[in-house]
């Protein structure tokens, strides 16, 4: 029987420098991200020990840290470093879903993107 088992990360708010225009190399913005972590949760759910399962929360500290200091142009990169650091954490994470919005992209559109890896062996 085939198993799907994810952790879920939603709204992640993360500000870093994210754009392609002059001023938006200048100042910080808020991204939200929302993060699909692919793993066997089997042993944790009998065990309930943090050590049987992908821990969140340096996931998160990883992604917030590479996309502070990447500086990315584009949102799509950012989707793209995000699961890089994801995969980084823990080898455990068989696959990642990102969605990155940028909520002051235009007025009045919030502009995202979906990014989905599968570890590559």
């Amino acid at each position: 029987m085939s198993m799907t088992d994810t952790i879920l990360l939603e709204g992640l708010r993360v500000e870093c420098i994210v754009g392609d225009l002059p001023h938006e190399r200048s100042f910080p913005q808020e991204l939200f991200l929302d993060v699909a972590l692919t793993c066997d949760l089997s042993i944790v759910a009998k065990s309930d020990l943090l050590t049987d399962t992908v821990n969140y929360v340096a996931v998160i500290d990883a992604i917030r840290e590479k996309l502070i200091t990447a500086k990315c142009q584009m949102i799509e990169r950012a989707a793209q470093v995000a699961i890089d650091a994801a995969f980084a954490v823990d080898k455990r994470i068989t696959a990642v879903k990102v969605t990155v919005r940028k909520p002051h992209a235009l007025p009045g559109v919030v502009a995202g993107v979906s990014l989905a890896r599968t570890r590559q062996s």
